[in-house]
């Protein structure tokens, strides 16, 4: 019961954190456009990193695709703190770190789920 409620916990967390994000990246907002011109892939990398992680966020609270959606979006998160740490800096346009903190929250809920869901990962690699 415990772990269904830690699980149940990192799923919402993450995937709200992944979703809450989508409306910023859909709609062309000026940060998010910001980035994705630092990053020098705007817009086909902000559209594509909004779909990877909606695709992420539904897998995660699928309960038999968490993780499926965690690895995914472990793997698109790592990338975003790569992205702040050598590219963008931690701190974007005056967000106090905000979205380097999302970044780095919605990571360990999604290594979180990997690590609850490692059984369903060994039996792949069996």
């Amino acid at each position: 019961m415990k772990r269904e409620i830690i699980m149940w916990i990192l799923r919402i967390t993450a995937s709200v954190i992944l979703l809450q994000t989508l409306f910023f990246k859909f709609s062309g907002a000026e940060e998010s456009v910001y980035i994705f011109s630092r990053l020098g892939i705007e817009p086909y990398g902000r559209i594509g990193s909004g779909i990877a992680e909606l695709i992420a966020a539904i897998l995660i609270v699928i309960p038999r695709a968490t993780w499926i959606g965690a690895f995914a979006a472990a793997g698109i998160m790592f990338g975003a703190i790569l992205s702040h740490l050598f590219v963008l800096g931690i701190e974007i346009q005056n967000d106090g770190g905000l979205l380097f903190a999302l970044a780095v929250i919605t990571l360990f809920c999604s290594l979180g789920l990997l690590y609850l869901n490692k059984k369903q990962l060994f039996n792949l690699l069996n």
